[in-house]
């Protein structure tokens, strides 16, 4: 049940917001699922899939997708999602941690400016 609403909070959150779920879904699985770091990372990566599917099929119906855009930023950011999982099986978990949590801090205050 907990895995389920952790899912519903990510996929309201990425459609209301065009935030990445893995904002929602990392913090999530690690607070409040008790799961290690690297797990919800990957485990996250499969969620955002479905949820980026199933948004884009909404997004879709409604003409308000770029599908050339799309791909010019999808493709190099799989490219990314490979290096950076290499990336990470190397670094410490405790490294991982701060640079997420500095990542969030970031986002935040720019958005908030």
């Amino acid at each position: 049940m907990r895995l389920a609403l952790i899912g519903l909070a990510a996929g309201f959150f990425s459609a209301l917001l065009g935030v990445g779920g893995g904002i929602v879904i990392v913090p999530l699985l690690v607070l409040a699922a008790a799961y290690p770091a690297r797990p919800a990372t990957g485990t996250s990566l499969a969620a955002i899939f479905v949820i980026a599917l199933v948004g884009t099929i909404a997004y879709g119906v409604r003409g308000e997708v770029d599908f050339g855009y799309a791909a010019l930023v999808g493709l190099p950011a799989a490219a990314g999602a490979v290096a950076g999982a290499v990336l990470q099986q190397r670094l410490p978990v405790r490294a991982l941690a701060v640079a997420f949590a500095a990542l969030l801090v970031v986002v935040g205050i720019t958005l908030l400016v």
